[in-house]
Order: C-alpha cells, then sequence, then structure tokens
C-alpha cells in the first residue's frame, strides 16, 4: 500500500464511518473502482485497518469524553444517587444495544467475511442503504423524546437495527439512526446515541483482531504508515462528528436524504461501472 492509498483509506475511513453511508461498504468498492492491487491477506493489511479503527475509536471517545467521564462516575458510584442511577441505566441500555450485533457476528463471522471481499455485492447493498435510510425517513415516530426516556426495548430494537450494518454497504450510524427515529427519538438524539454505542463495537471489533497481530510478520514501515493514517482517520472521524450532530440537530425533518440520494446513486453507479467494466 502506498503513502497516497494509506491516506485516502484513512480519510474514507474516517468520515464514512460516522456518516451514514457505510465504511465497509466504500472501502470494498474503492479500491474496486480505482483498480487498486491491494492484497487484503498481506501481512500489513490487517495492524493498518486495525489501527484505522483505533482512530475512529479515539476520535469519538474524545468528542464525547463528557458522557462517557459521566458514565464511569456512575458505574462505579462515585457520583450523587441520582447521577449514578441514570449513569447505570444509560451503560445498561448501551450494553443491551450492542449486544444483538456482537452475537450475530460471531455467529456469521465466515459468511460476513465472504461478503467483504466481493465490490458488487457491496455496491448493490450501498443502494439499499440508501432506499433504507429514505424509507427510515418516512416510517419515523415523529417526537422529541430525549435520551434519558429510552427504554430497554428501545435500546434492543435499535441494536438489531445495527446488526444490518454486518453486511458491507449498509451503514452501522445510519442503520442505527433509522432505528432511534422508529422510537421517536429525533436525529440529533438518534446520532448521539448511534455514535455513543459505536465506540464498544469499534473497540470490540479492534480487540478481536489484536492477538493476530501478535503473529504477523510486517514488513519496515508499515507501523509507521499505519500509526500515521490513524491519526488522519482519528481527525477525520472528529471533524465528521463535529458537523454532523450540528447537522442533525438543523435539519431533523429530513436529515437522512441527501445521504440516502448519495448511497442510491453511487451504488448503481458502480454496480454499472463493474458489470460492464
Amino acid at each position: 500500500m502506498s503513502t497516497i492509498q494509506a491516506i485516502v483509506m484513512a480519510i474514507l475511513q474516517g468520515a464514512t464511518e460516522l456518516f451514514p453511508v457505510s465504511s465497509l461498504g466504500h472501502a470494498v468498492i474503492l479500491p474496486a473502482v480505482l483498480r487498486w492491487q491491494l492484497d487484503q491477506n498481506a501481512p500489513g493489511f490487517l495492524p493498518f485497518l486495525v489501527l484505522l479503527h483505533l482512530g475512529t475509536a479515539a476520535a469519538l471517545l474524545a468528542y464525547f469524553w463528557r458522557d462517557w467521564w459521566r458514565l464511569a462516575l456512575g458505574v462505579l458510584g462515585l457520583a450523587d444517587a441520582d447521577q449514578t442511577a441514570a449513569s447505570r441505566r444509560a451503560f445498561g441500555l448501551i450494553v443491551v444495544a450492542t449486544i444483538p450485533a456482537v452475537i450475530l457476528g460471531f455467529a456469521l463471522e465466515k459468511f460476513f467475511r465472504s461478503l467483504f471481499g466481493s465490490p458488487l455485492t457491496a455496491a448493490a447493498f450501498l443502494a439499499l442503504n440508501g432506499f433504507l435510510l429514505l424509507f427510515g425517513e418516512r416510517i419515523r415516530s415523529r417526537g422529541h423524546r430525549p435520551l434519558s426516556t429510552l427504554t430497554v426495548m428501545d435500546a434492543l430494537v435499535i441494536g438489531c437495527w445495527q446488526c444490518a450494518a454486518l453486511i458491507p454497504g449498509i451503514s452501522r450510524s445510519g442503520a442505527t439512526i433509522v432505528g432511534g427515529l422508529t422510537r421517536g427519538v429525533d436525529h440529533e438524539g438518534s446520532a448521539h446515541f448511534s455514535f455513543l454505542i459505536a465506540t464498544p463495537i469499534i473497540l470490540g471489533a479492534t480487540v478481536v483482531e489484536v492477538p493476530k497481530l501478535l503473529h504477523a510478520s510486517v514488513g519496515p514501515g508499515v507501523f509507521a504508515l499505519a500509526a500515521f493514517a490513524a491519526v488522519l482517520s482519528g481527525i477525520t472521524a472528529w471533524l465528521s462528528t463535529w458537523f454532523l450532530m450540528r447537522y442533525f440537530r438543523s435539519h431533523d425533518e429530513w436529515a437522512l436524504n441527501p445521504f440516502g440520494y448519495y448511497c442510491i446513486v453511487v451504488g448503481l453507479a458502480v454496480v454499472g461501472y463493474l458489470v460492464l467494466a
């Protein structure tokens, strides 16, 4: 992987992990469209991906540090009684929302890995992701429920929506935001909860891959390039989160529509290109 390719992949990861347009789908499609000869089985590719995801997770932790600090104080019983109860309840909801994707991901890991290498499949599902976002806007429960009113059932439903993102081309943030909208939470609140539950998912997936790194023999300079890309990915992810939280707050009536149209156009265009090329 060249330095230019690493920079492009880092920016792509940092932006599309948070934007509802599927980071995994773009990571599969872009090399195929640009005819990059990337060997995903090369010893250096896994460390590169792991560090990119660490950069994204670090950005989310940095942006929402106040939320995680309050949660930590409450869970450890270091806050007052009201905050402790609220924090433990919020932490429990995050755990509940995370469980479905963890179970399904482990159960069907080989199946989802087989989809990862197919740009045509990823492009088709990217288009489907666009229709999902548009559909989500139309079936949403018009309301402005604060996150503090979420129930265990709400968290479980959102977590089930998150499972769709195990397929390359379906956006994790998009699916969970749609899940939040169906439970009466507005775009900003749905995005906030989506980004909170993204952190354990990304960190968990990274931890699973870490043991493999201990047995990987990579060439000189690979970790240095991956570390640079991770920092770039983290900066991009932080800026993406900053933008999206303000965007969703200001465009609550139709916020997902532009992303939906983008996914449909790009997905179908890539399908056509790959079929005819």
